[in-house]
């Protein structure tokens, strides 16, 4: 546990290095407006024994006036130093996901395959909150729930020390039941955010699959994970929490300001009545020793803060420290389209490859297709032309180049792609499609849509082009993958890659994909196509089949056909699938 405490403390240094130096400066505005603040209640107790001794003492203004001042400074430090605290944290929460949005973005698409959205929706919003009430409102919490009390009790020493000391029981019990409450809280608190993080990710599942399987009439199944997590979050933050709650209600009533004052009232009395004490400095106890309550009060719930914070900043620099995808030192210019594929072996796990030597050449001017059983890694190899991820073993060249020393700008501009999961982002229907070229005008974007036979779709939208898209533009499935083709058609890439994009499809859906897709077959382009259906690319030019991994044969349709290898087993068993016999 001590590891994990210095773990966390060294992420939350780490990533307050920005803000630390108006962090200091809040916290020390806070500790002299702390102290300051006090100012009444001793100016209080001086007025009172000043009018028992001379009810006509001149002085007594003075006092006032003094004091007055001082309440007004400490206010006045107490209010810059929330400014300050709150100044850091917005700069602070702008920096961090400024971070987080650059780091993402240079991450390997193949990381997200093991990072669930939801977790990377904690990092970016439930993290980053927590470290905003740290820095908002933590660090100054404790500093005035530990400067307030060693104000009150420098205070109560210099009045009677004796009557002080028997104050110090309660701080004393206090300590003890926290020190209690602290320890088991620190032990779980890791447990604690991934069980958040796990609600975070049934929700994002929740939300992308409840349409499906709601479609096939089984809407309580669409919830059910997520009610799963929850009764798991719920059942581990009762068994958690629950044993917390004596020690920490105890602890408060100790410190309250019920507790405090018949402690001083009854000690007050003894010490009077034994002539250790006067009455007025049992009345300053009575009223500076009230101080003790509010801020110490507040200690669990800051402290808590600071645990949560250090998980949470633990979290976020995990993320911060995500893989970025090597960019070239030297970038290489590639020289043609061609793509070569050259002993390449990969894998998500090491220990489990996916792909085993993989050696292809995907021509200029041709149509290649993948095909396989599922999980043979047809869309592996397709993302790995993609620079999704680097190969374990071999290399992947682009016009005599390796994809390693091309810029990503200069790669993405001659290979481009529509996969099967057609996104699109809440904007418009024009932003959507101009993703694969910001500086086009309207009617080039037009052009490509009426190219991919979704032009006369958008003009049924309520703003047409300017609809945005999960708003006002609800689009099918089928639509959606048009859309993503008329992107594609913008970009105009010399190497097209196309993932199983009418896999989920029905008949006319398919239809009309396949006659977008006609728009990108041009003789001078390379197409590779991953598909499942092999009666979609039966025209294809070369076809290559993987099995485990590896090709196990390539050919042009009728070859593969007469022999009686994997793709004639894939044939029949779909043409059996769908009701031919012949």
């Amino acid at each position: 546990m001590g590891e994990a405490q210095a773990d966390g403390r060294t992420a939350v240094r780490a990533l307050l290095a920005p803000v630390r130096g108006r962090i200091r400066l809040a916290v020390a505005l806070q500790a002299l407006g702390s102290a300051l603040l006090l100012s009444p209640v001793i100016t209080g107790t001086v007025l009172a024994r000043m009018l028992l001794d001379d009810p006509g003492d001149d002085r007594v203004w003075a006092v006032l006036m003094t004091g007055a001042g001082l309440l007004s400074a400490g206010i006045m430090c107490r209010g810059l130093a929330d400014l300050v605290a709150h100044l850091a944290d917005n700069s602070f929460t702008l920096w961090v996901r400024r971070r987080l949005v650059e780091r993402l973005s240079e991450a390997p698409l193949a990381w997200f395959t093991d990072t669930t959205a939801g977790r990377v929706k904690q990092g970016a919003q439930d993290d980053v909150k927590a470290l905003h009430h740290l820095v908002a409102h933590s660090f100054t919490g404790l500093t005035a729930a530990v400067v307030t009390p060693l104000a009150v009790y420098a205070y109560l020493f210099a009045v009677d020390w004796r009557l002080a000391l028997v104050m110090l029981l309660p701080l004393a019990a206090f300590a003890a039941l926290y020190a209690a409450v602290m320890r088991d809280s620190m032990a779980e608190m890791d447990r604690y955010g991934r069980a958040l993080a796990a609600i975070s990710s049934a929700v994002v599942e929740f939300a992308d699959g409840i349409g499906v399987v709601k479609s096939f009439g089984e809407a309580g199944r669409a919830s059910r994970a997520y009610r799963a997590a929850v009764e798991r979050f719920t059942s581990f933050f009762l068994g958690w929490a629950g044993p917390m709650i004596r020690p920490e209600t105890l602890a408060n009533q100790v410190i309250g300001p019920v507790a405090l004052l018949m402690l001083t009232m009854g000690a007050g009395t003894g010490f009077v009545a034994a002539g250790w004490s006067d009455p007025v400095s049992v009345l300053a106890f009575a009223l500076v020793g009230l101080g003790l309550s509010a801020p110490i009060g507040t200690l669990m719930v800051d402290l808590q803060s600071m645990q949560t914070s250090r998980a949470a900043a633990e979290r976020l620099v995990a993320l911060l420290d995500a893989p970025v995808m090597p960019s070239p030192s030297e970038p290489g210019a590639p020289e043609g389209t061609r793509i070569a594929v050259s002993g390449v072996s990969f894998g998500y796990d090491p220990a489990a490859p996916v792909l085993r030597g993989i050696d292809w050449s995907f021509e200029p001017g041709t149509v290649t297709a993948i095909v396989g059983e599922s999980g043979s890694g047809k869309s592996t190899l397709a993302g790995l032309l993609l620079r999704t991820a680097d190969p374990d073993e071999g290399t992947i060249a682009l016009g005599g180049t390796p994809l390693q020393r091309i810029d990503g700008g200069a790669l993405y501009s001659r290979v481009g792609a529509v996969f099967q999961d057609a996104r699109l982002l809440r904007t418009s229907v024009a932003e959507n499609i101009a993703l694969a070229d910001p500086t086009a005008g309207r009617a080039r974007i037009e052009r490509a849509a009426r190219a991919a036979r979704i032009h006369e779709r958008i003009m049924q939208l309520p703003r047409g082009y300017d609809s945005v898209c999960g708003e006002d533009a609800a689009f099918s499935g089928g639509e959606a993958q048009r859309v993503c083709i008329a992107r594609a058609l913008l970009l105009d890439p010399a190497v097209l890659i196309l993932d199983e994009p009418t896999a989920s499809a029905d008949a006319e859906a398919e239809h009309e994909i396949q006659s977008a897709l006609s728009s990108l077959l041009t003789p001078d382009r390379t197409v590779i196509v991953v598909a499942h259906r092999l009666t979609t690319v039966s025209g294809a030019d070369r076809i290559i089949v993987l099995d485990g991994g590896r090709i196990a044969e390539h050919g042009t349709h009728t070859e593969l056909l007469t022999r009686d290898g994997v793709y004639r087993r894939l044939w029949d068993a779909q043409r059996t699938a769908d009701g031919v016999t012949s």
